[in-house]
């Protein structure tokens, strides 16, 4: 199947999601269903990465400025910019790729190989919109919480590495934070995670919406589902990027 085809079925497929929708309490059951699945279990690994990969940004920029003409509040502003532009929203938002992408893939697949899916369709359910857009908004309206978060702590995660290494004081580190703050790059930081956000919901419902066979074609769909979501978000970021910081 070449790449136009599946490019029309996930157009057709997001039509589909939008429109006739659910009654509301049903609706709203499976809204929180998918922020509880999607979203709030995904806080603690997030959390974990964040914490850590600020630390290790902080200590391979202060081991890189040796020069004492340097200063180390450069330190702090290296990492800050690192953390809000890139590691946040675009390497958190791989990670989630992995973690919900697959869970959404095998959920969904399992549901179609199983013929759930059919019986949803015989009662006259859109079964697309019962099952995909749910996980929309519940991505694109959670993990912006998220994405902060991970800001937050990959920025202390850098300052609590300079206090325990030694490579740098956390005053100077809180000096380079706050130096030359723009506003703008948290907008555009969100900006990126909503879409993101949209992608990790739809390529994996696409995928595992549309498996054919058993468990086995779950599986590759899962494993395929997560490389064009990885993918997908990487040419994403690079034309989002180009948009609004050029």
């Amino acid at each position: 199947m070449n790449y136009i085809e599946h490019i029309g079925k996930y157009v057709t497929m997001l039509k589909q999601v939008f429109t006739k929708p659910q009654r509301a309490r049903v609706f709203r059951e499976a809204l929180f269903r998918e922020i509880d699945e999607l979203g709030h279990k995904s806080i603690g690994i997030i959390a974990f990465i964040s914490f850590f990969i600020g630390g290790v940004i902080a200590l391979q920029t202060a081991l890189n400025l040796e020069s004492p003409f340097i200063p180390k509040s450069l330190i702090g502003f290296a990492a800050k910019r690192s953390v809000i532009l890139e590691f946040a929203p675009t390497f958190c938002s791989i990670i989630l790729a992995g973690k919900v992408g697959s869970y959404i893939t095998s959920s969904i697949g399992t549901m179609r190989v199983t013929e759930q899916i059919d019986a949803l369709e015989v009662m006259g359910i859109n079964s697309l919109n019962y099952l995909v857009l749910p996980k929309i908004i519940a991505t694109v309206f959670f993990y912006p919480f998220l994405i902060i978060l991970g800001m937050f702590l990959g920025i202390f995660g850098g300052w609590i590495a300079g206090v325990i290494s030694g490579l740098f004081s956390g005053m100077d580190f809180v000096t380079g934070v706050q130096m030359d703050f723009d506003p703008f790059l948290i907008t555009y930081a969100l900006i990126k995670t909503v879409v993101f956000a949209f992608l990790i919901a739809t390529v994996p419902s696409y995928h595992g919406y549309y498996v054919k066979g058993g468990s086995l074609e779950v599986g590759k769909a899962s494993t395929q589902s997560v490389v064009w979501t990885t993918v997908l978000i990487v040419i994403a970021n690079y034309f989002l990027t180009q948009m609004l910081l050029t």
